[in-house]
């Protein structure tokens, strides 16, 4: 049988795993820069994180669509148990997040300690949760990755010249 198909794909390489570092590299970036504010109080690090904490749900929008084409455009996909945790994680942290932003532009540098730090540190270890169940996705399940047959051996073989 063959492997679970990505169907949010450019040339056959899927669009949700490239998405994806953005909003993680975001979200960890928002935790340290909190952490940063928490330990110096200065409001470059309120500031920074607020941004990144923005273009992080920004990102993790767009990777969320490229990851619900995948799942609604493959059964097989939404048949593994991997998939429910991985997702839902994910949308548990976009709502952190969106409520962590909220605070953030209603009551200013104020809501990052403890609030925002700790929303920040709640986030940071459910990515590690959901990374791992979409590692167990790919690497385990195999869904999106390409399926070896014969031409592809094929045209990985070196070729010989004729003298």
């Amino acid at each position: 049988m063959s492997n679970p198909k990505s169907t949010a794909s450019i040339a056959g390489h899927p669009i949700h795993p490239m998405l994806i570092p953005f909003p993680i590299a975001f979200f960890v970036s928002t935790f340290v820069c909190d952490a940063a504010y928490w330990l110096t109080s200065n409001d470059a690090w309120a500031t920074a994180a607020t941004w990144l904490l923005g273009a992080g749900l920004v990102m993790a929008a767009i990777a969320a669509l490229a990851g619900l084409v995948d799942f609604l455009g493959e059964p097989r996909i939404r048949a593994l148990n991997a998939v429910w945790w991985h997702a839902g994680g994910n949308v548990l942290v976009v709502l952190i997040q969106l409520y962590n932003f909220y605070a953030r532009y209603s009551e200013g540098s104020a809501a990052i300690v403890p609030k925002g730090l700790v929303l920040s540190l709640i986030v940071v270890c459910i990515l590690l949760f959901t990374g791992w169940k979409g590692w167990e996705m790919v690497y385990r399940h195999r869904v999106g990755v390409s399926d070896t047959d014969e031409s592809f051996a094929a045209a990985r073989a070196p070729t010989r010249r004729a003298a």
